[in-house]
């Protein structure tokens, strides 16, 4: 897993710009004014985004229409799926335990 994924991931606004962009892509001006944010300070974050391969930038005339690249969301999720199998895993154990325990409570 790209650690400069997480990193990018970390700050709100950026996170804030992913789930924007989950709906389709958007231009900087359009990001900036859905997310309330300076035209700016809304690039830097596009450009971080796009150092850790999060989105890419299209030249569309005079502007830049941003989009989400699928490949790092997809590796995230690889990662993310090893720790859903061990917590299923280990919440089917407590629930057989806890069936067991109540079992044993009924018996007695």
């Amino acid at each position: 897993m790209n650690v400069q994924t997480f990193s990018a991931l970390a700050e709100p606004n950026r996170l804030d710009i992913v789930e924007l962009l989950l709906s389709g892509p958007l231009p900087v001006g359009e990001i900036a004014k859905q997310l309330n944010l300076n035209q700016p300070q809304t690039s830097k974050h596009l450009r971080v985004l796009s150092d850790a391969g999060l989105i890419e930038v299209k030249p569309a005339a005079n502007r830049r229409i941003y989009s989400l690249r699928p490949e790092p969301l997809q590796e995230l999720d690889v990662w993310l799926d090893s720790y859903r199998r061990m917590w299923e895993s280990r919440m089917d154990r407590l629930d057989d335990y806890l069936q067991e325990i109540q079992g044993k409570k009924t018996l007695t």
